[in-house]
């Protein structure tokens, strides 16, 4: 598929990046900010961190998966699914942008991994 056909594609993975990124950061000084004297409260602060952390690393992994997807975007190799080179349904991009593998594909490893 020609690569301005997933211009709109590019558009909302880079503006989800942005937003993700923002995120990041308002997590990262969140996680900065100073801890209360007093040990209960700490408590509750430590306990609430470990929450923004994990949100941190899934906001880490998913501007890994959209920063590889543009990349493929700017190598002609996105929409392309990498186990059996098919194209990648537009449906299937549109609702899921950093998809690297085709439908059948991804549901044949599904069946695989709860089958072992």
């Amino acid at each position: 598929m020609p690569k301005d056909s997933y211009d709109d594609l590019r558009r909302q993975l880079e503006q989800q990046k942005e937003e993700l990124s923002g995120r990041l950061e308002r997590i990262t000084a969140n996680l900065r900010r100073g801890y209360h004297p007093d040990s209960k409260e700490r408590a509750k602060e430590l306990e609430d961190s470990e929450v923004v952390d994990a949100l941190g690393n899934e906001a880490r992994e998913e501007i890994a998966k959209i920063s590889a997807a543009l990349r493929r975007m700017d190598a002609d190799e996105y929409g392309i699914c990498n186990e059996c080179g098919s194209e990648i349904d537009r449906g299937r991009l549109e609702a899921h942008p950093y998809a690297r593998k085709c439908i059948d594909c991804a549901r044949f490893d599904e069946h695989r991994k709860a089958h072992m």
